[in-house]
């Protein structure tokens, strides 16, 4: 291996995908980040970051700048997520064991906006050309763990389990994506993780305490379960099931750290960088029986609810508090919108700002990630005292859940969600799941408990157990 980093992107033709990214979806080792039908896919690893304490996110910078400012780029599309990029998944604590990492694979699959491309990486000698990077693609797809080849094809309608887990018909979602019909799990096991139910409960209990005591104002407690799976788990048919059922959702696969999740950290295009902020959960389940239709009741419960409004509110304030310095302008909406997912509700809120240049340069995606995390949303408020709290209630290392997750390229762009609604696979057989929610001074320890199991659900879902 030579030092050199040399980079091919060739455009392909996007209609050729009629089932979107999600029909490349195919091996268990990938790396993936897609939205609706569009995103980007990973085969192989040419190189990988690792780091562990508080310095995480700019050593992972640092690393990578280096890396690219040497490399020999041959990017014709010029488009975000072209030319090199590299996949990543962070812990969510300075404290943690788990190694962040962010990893260059050897092929990248794009599709955004009517644009297609692949992209090869590579630090061999040999020519780079597009026949030699479409045929490294056709031998990952070829060599694929439970390949399907039929998975792009463009089907009329697809089958999913309905809420008491048998297959019922629904619709194709659009583009043409296939979920296979996804029989129960046999024998699948669920056992409990950290704490158990009642003692979870009790660190809620114990949270709302220390909220009333003023010492803060909001705590974001999770938790963990573990599935066992003796038929084995199939990563691919994970995200497979998570990018179609779950579309608003940006669904990420990064060495074995699976999910999909409906918050953005931060997406950076050139100058412009958008959050999405989550905080406040109603169960759909609950608007069972109710008056009116499903999202009135959503909007009853969630947005004319005083406790769910506040508990946004730290959040949002939070966010732009900390982008603040970063931005020469800034906007958000100034009344939080209703985001539908098909497990629950979120009170949800877009935040849009244009990066000024500090000392002569943009801020980079991991800059921002360094000053944003952790966010009230998954940590709480003041951010030192929940984060001390966590660590004394939860018993629990988070590892890469609510950590950041996504992408980065060359040119400064990249997008980062944080890792939510996802789950670990520990083993063959096992997966770790997490959920949390956001702890304030009116929270019902039975209630919260009740939001985390209506957040396991799609991953339960996909894993094929009934929930």
């Amino acid at each position: 291996m030579t030092s050199a980093f040399r980079t091919l992107t060739v455009p392909l033709d996007a209609e050729s995908f009629p089932g979107g990214l999600p029909s490349f979806l195919v091996r268990d080792d990938l790396l993936c980040w897609t939205r609706r039908e569009a995103g980007l896919v990973g085969f192989g690893e040419v190189a990988r970051f690792t780091a562990t304490g508080p310095e995480r996110f700019l050593e992972a910078d640092i690393w990578w700048r280096h890396l690219v400012i040497e490399a020999d780029i041959d990017d014709p599309v010029d488009w975000p997520g072209t030319g090199p990029v590299a996949f990543g998944s962070f812990a969510f604590s300075k404290a943690s064991a788990h190694e962040s990492r962010l990893i260059v694979p050897e092929i990248v699959v794009g599709l955004r906006d009517g644009k297609a491309w692949l992209t090869q990486m590579t630090f061999d000698d040999g020519d780079l050309t597009a026949a030699g990077a479409r045929a490294a693609l056709d031998r990952w797809l070829g060599g694929g763990s439970g390949t399907d080849r039929s998975l792009v094809a463009s089907p009329t309608s697809a089958t999913r389990p309905a809420g008491d887990g048998t297959a019922g018909s629904v619709p194709a979602p659009a583009g043409g994506a296939v979920v296979r019909p996804l029989p129960l799990a046999a024998g699948a096991t669920l056992h409990t993780g950290s704490l158990s139910e009642e003692d979870w409960m009790a660190a809620v209990a114990a949270g709302v305490a220390e909220i009333r005591t003023g010492a803060l104002e909001k705590l974001v407690l999770a938790r963990d379960i573990v599935a066992t799976v003796p038929a084995g788990v199939n990563a691919a048919e994970i995200l497979r099931q998570l990018a179609v059922r779950y579309r608003e959702c940006w669904t990420y696969g990064v060495d074995g750290l699976v999910g999909a999740t409906p918050e953005m950290l931060i997406q950076v295009e050139g100058r412009t960088a958008q959050a999405r902020v989550l905080a406040g959960t109603l169960d759909r389940r609950d608007a069972d029986g109710m008056d009116g239709s499903p999202l009135e009741f959503a909007e009853r419960v969630l947005a004319g609810s005083e406790k769910q409004r506040h508990e946004h509110d730290i959040a949002i304030q939070s966010l732009t508090t900390q982008l603040a310095p970063f931005s020469e302008a800034m906007n958000a909406h100034s009344e939080p919108f209703i985001l539908e997912l098909p497990n629950v509700w979120h009170l949800a809120s877009d935040v849009k700002a244009e990066l000024a240049e500090i000392e002569g340069h943009v801020p980079t995606c991991l800059a921002l990630i360094n000053a944003l995390h952790p966010t009230a949303a998954v940590c709480g408020t003041p951010t030192t005292v929940a984060g001390a709290l966590i660590r004394k209630l939860e018993h629990l290392d988070r590892g890469p859940y609510a950590g950041p997750v996504g992408w980065l390229d060359a040119a400064g762009n990249g997008e980062w969600g944080i890792a939510l609604r996802g789950a670990v696979i520990e083993s063959p057989e096992t997966v770790r799941l997490y959920a949390g929610c956001g702890v304030v001074e009116g929270s019902v320890p039975e209630a919260e408990l009740a939001e985390t199991w209506a957040k396991f659900r799609p991953m339960l879902e996909s894993l094929g157990i009934s929930s």
